[in-house]
């Protein structure tokens, strides 16, 4: 008697568009790992930041790559492995000096560099400079604000409570699209959802881990989902203009790296900023 082979059933995907046990079990891991180097080992979080980063420019540069955008990798590489140090070890000044340094070394590189379109090439590897080890490096410059660990927990919380909400209103009530030629799945019902969640949530965590006045915690809610959502918007206009799905598959579920952390580099630069204004007026 002949064995049938039955093929193994795909993955069945939510109405988001996503595998959601394989995300939730990867996102619960990252999690992990950033939530032990913050709260108990600081030299695991900058590694986790350094390789987000370094991870992060490999697969940017490669979906350029693959459109015929040529960078220089060398000066990107570079800076992904320092940035997140230098921030951590020197704050604001070390981190623009760094970027200041790399920006003029993504210059000279492509200048010495074989291929056409060097200038499109020079403004492509300032936009990868900028998007990915820089704004990845806010997350080690909040870290050192006061009571700075609390302040990245409630970043990272509002961040999943945006992620959580948004896609529990985009399920239920997603009727009319936010950027359709950008992100079809992604409607203003959804960023209604995020908003008021999060709204709620950034509250409670105000007051609970920062013991701040309750209006800051709703501030800092509103303004960390505007940048996330304008951070994931920017990541799907980036993967539409180059023609590709994900940046990579390097997490099940989620796909690379930069499609896990679109909505975190937006996030976590505005929400240093609100918070170092915070602290300026409250002083």
């Amino acid at each position: 008697m002949t064995a049938v082979h039955v093929p193994a059933p795909a993955p069945k995907n939510s109405r988001a568009g996503r595998d959601l046990p394989a995300a939730i079990s990867v996102g619960v891991g990252l999690g992990a790992v950033v939530l032990v180097g913050v709260v108990w080992f600081e030299p695991l979080f900058v590694a986790t930041c350094t390789a987000f980063a370094v991870l992060g420019v490999w697969e940017v540069c490669r979906a350029l790559r693959l459109s015929r955008i040529r960078v220089p990798q060398a000066p990107l590489f570079a800076a992904a492995a320092v940035m997140p140090t230098a921030a951590y070890l020197g704050g604001e000044q070390v981190l623009t000096f760094a970027l200041v340094v790399t920006a003029v070394a993504v210059v000279v590189f492509r200048a010495f560099e074989p291929g056409e379109a060097p200038f499109r090439g020079v403004l492509a590897g300032l936009f990868v400079l900028m998007w990915v080890p820089f704004f990845i490096s806010f997350a080690l410059l909040l870290v050192h604000l006061p009571e700075g660990k609390f302040r990245l927990l409630v970043l990272l919380i509002l961040v999943v409570s945006n992620d959580t909400f948004g896609y529990i209103f985009g399920v239920l009530f997603g009727k009319h699209p936010m950027a359709p030629t950008v992100s079809p799945k992604k409607s203003w019902e959804g960023m209604a959802g995020s908003v008021l969640g999060s709204a709620v949530v950034g509250m409670v965590c105000g007051v609970v881990f920062l013991g701040a006045p309750w209006w800051f915690g709703v501030i800092l809610a509103f303004a960390v989902v505007v940048a996330a959502t304008a951070g994931d918007l920017a990541e799907s206009m980036v993967k539409r203009e180059l023609g590709i799905k994900d940046m990579s598959s390097m997490l099940p579920g989620h796909g690379g790296v930069m499609d896990r952390l679109d909505s975190m580099v937006f996030g976590v630069v505005v929400a240093y900023a609100v918070s170092l204004v915070f602290l300026l007026t409250a002083a």
